[in-house]
């Protein structure tokens, strides 16, 4: 006779389903913080430029405006002109990720169409794309900067954009190139060419999904070069400095002698923002490496154990009662040794 088993229909004896937890909780810590900070500077960055109390360019000619503290009518002061700081700062702040991003957008394309197709084709295309490619990382970028943005300064900020632009693609591209010379001969590879795929549909659908983290590490890394290398060729007065960036803010703080006059108003908003996005840009870096790559995902995981979070370095509570227990019946056991060997001698000259 055959028995049969009960079968429930309850819900709680049907299995439930695992739920994953949803993409930004998957996240790590630091790109959460980083992806915030970034996120409020590009709202301010939209916004700013809608909500300026003041227009940032006009100089007001009233004495008791020149170099005006922080107040409830200006508040972040004015400049030694009676400009008001905070509608600069709003603009500026649009104006230094505007050029950031393009320049991100740009060379980033550049480096993957670079390095991939390098690293695909091989052979004389992988020669002449790698001899461009070093050939473009041992030009000194600051000089060819300053001297090309010198000829073109009265072109705006699309010469800022192109000059870093091509100066900022080789390091991504010999990066990409090295991760797709690793994937390039892996079996899902071989089996799209003996399809018959073509070569721009495995590169496209095969190739670059599986660098979508190394593609986005090296965006933000442009980025974050381009704000830099903006600011600092704005504070130097090499950029254009008819329209207002974070950089131009800091040119004519400097040039206006705002520290020795005690202005602090003036140029600590610029340096501040520019500090926080490249803080911001850092940890959302950092963030994607942790995202990307698995031994650091593991080793910035923490596991519950015992009630105590515990980094997987540290050793678990079983183990550390274990080498607990086990230096104790050592040290017995040492001890006991020795005093047994004591009562021997003892013994002995006794005899």
């Amino acid at each position: 006779m055959t028995a049969v088993l009960p079968i429930s229909a309850e819900p709680a004896a049907l299995p439930q389903e695992e739920t994953r937890p949803g993409r930004w909780r998957r996240m790590p810590a630091k790109a959460k913080a980083g992806a915030t900070l970034l996120g409020v500077f590009v709202l301010a960055g939209i916004i700013g430029p809608l909500v300026t109390p003041y227009d940032p360019s006009f100089q007001n000619p009233a004495p008791s405006l020149s170099l005006h503290a922080p107040d409830s009518a200006h508040l972040l002061g004015t400049t030694q002109s009676g400009q008001d700081v905070l509608s600069q700062l709003l603009v500026g702040i649009r104006l230094t990720l505007e050029l950031a991003f393009i320049v991100g957008v740009v060379a980033t394309a550049m480096a993957v169409i670079v390095g991939v197709t390098a690293a695909f084709l091989g052979g004389v295309w992988d020669e002449v794309l790698s001899l461009l490619t070093n050939v473009f990382l041992v030009i000194p970028a600051l000089p060819l900067l300053i001297v090309l943005l010198g000829y073109l300064q009265t072109k705006g900020q699309a010469a800022t954009i192109l000059v870093l632009s091509v100066l900022g693609w080789p390091w991504g591209a010999r990066v990409i190139r090295a991760q797709t010379l690793a994937i390039r001969n892996r079996d899902f590879v071989a089996a799209s060419r003996e399809t018959g795929e073509k070569t721009w549909r495995i590169i496209a659908f095969e190739i670059i999904p599986n660098e979508v983290s190394l593609i986005a590490a090296s965006f933000v890394n442009t980025v974050l070069y381009a704000i830099g290398a903006s600011v600092a060729l704005a504070f130097i007065g090499v950029a254009d400095l008819t329209s207002w960036s974070l950089g131009t803010m800091l040119y004519w703080a400097e040039s206006q002698q705002a520290l020795q006059l005690g202005a602090w108003w003036w140029f600590v908003p610029p340096g501040l923002a520019v500090a926080l996005i490249g803080t911001a840009l850092v940890l959302l870096n950092t963030g994607i490496d942790e995202l990307g790559n698995p031994r650091l995902r593991d080793a910035a995981r923490t596991s519950r154990i015992s009630g105590r979070w515990l980094p997987p370095a540290e050793p678990t509570p079983v183990l550390t009662e274990a080498f607990q227990r086990r230096g104790r019946l050592a040290g017995i056991l040492h001890s006991f040794s020795r005093s047994s060997l004591l009562d021997e001698n003892n013994g002995g000259q006794a005899r």
